[in-house]
């Protein structure tokens, strides 16, 4: 059976607690972090935040599904620093954090941390080629202490950014993480479908790289708005066909982020709208 998660990334205006109890309310099995401010950002979340965490789960009976490392608020916006940045030490920063989220996930025991694909190539000055090594060499840096870990690095495409598409992804797979099975990807259903991917269609190319799954809704034009389930036309249930399918056994993690205001009444809706087409 599909396991459902929301993402605390919809609660920035609330602390951590308040987004976990709202998710354990709301009637989800999983909580995915985000590892940034407000909530869990690795190098400020200390050792007693860490463990008032793991009491409030333990009695909200929740599981973290995935750490969530893409945007970088306490030391840059959405996506820097970046994996390409032209500056190393700010490329360091972003390696620092990923390898804290990694152990974050480790800890709570998330199976996954989801991750930018490089970054922005617009402005780099770098060719395709250059941009996909200078990421690639990133993630050999954090490769060792994922390992070591247990915890896959779950690339997740995103449109504007380096990696965008499920073959531009494997494309970047087959060529510098051919055999490492703690690369992977972290599937986000509305990202595929505004690139013109067919999300259920990649999961089923994909089977044996799909790590996690975000889902949200997206409008018939493709526009990169994150969507309530339900509002827009991704065909959720061939989505969930596709993950059963393959056998996927994964966490699949709603992630309405443009949702502050709102965010404990679309958690309740989204649920409410997924429920009945999980099987």
């Amino acid at each position: 059976m599909t396991r459902l998660a929301f993402s605390t990334n919809a609660f920035k205006q609330n602390t951590l607690a308040e987004a976990v109890d709202a998710i354990a309310d709301a009637g989800y099995a999983g909580v995915e972090l985000m590892a940034d401010v407000p909530h869990a950002h690795p190098a400020r979340f200390d050792a007693g935040q860490r463990a008032a965490l793991q009491r409030q789960l333990a009695d909200r009976r929740l599981v973290v599904s995935n750490v969530n490392a893409f945007t970088h608020f306490a030391d840059g916006d959405t996506y820097r620093p970046t994996w390409i940045d032209g500056d190393a030490g700010r490329r360091d920063v972003r390696i620092a954090h990923t390898i804290g989220a990694v152990d974050l996930a480790a800890e709570f025991g998330a199976a996954t941390v989801s991750v930018q694909p490089g970054g922005p190539l617009i402005g780099t000055g770098l060719t395709r080629n250059q941009a996909c090594e200078r990421f690639a060499q990133g993630i050999r840096r954090v490769l060792p202490r994922a390992k070591e870990r247990g915890v896959v690095i779950a690339v997740e495409p995103e449109p504007g950014l380096l990696i965008e598409t499920a073959a531009e992804y494997a494309e970047f797979k087959a060529s510098y993480f051919p055999r490492e099975p703690a690369v992977a990807m972290n599937c986000d259903v509305g990202h595929l479908f505004c690139v013109g991917d067919d999300p259920a269609a990649v999961i089923r190319g994909q089977a044996d790289q799909i790590a996690h799954v975000h889902l949200e809704d997206i409008g018939k034009n493709r526009v990169h708005q994150h969507l309530l389930p339900g509002k827009g036309v991704i065909d959720f249930r061939a989505v969930l066909a596709a993950l059963r399918s393959i056998g996927y056994a994964g966490w699949v993690t709603v992630e309405l982020y443009p949702f502050e205001a709102t965010a404990a009444e679309v958690a309740r809706r989204a649920i409410k709208h997924l429920r009945p087409m999980i099987g």
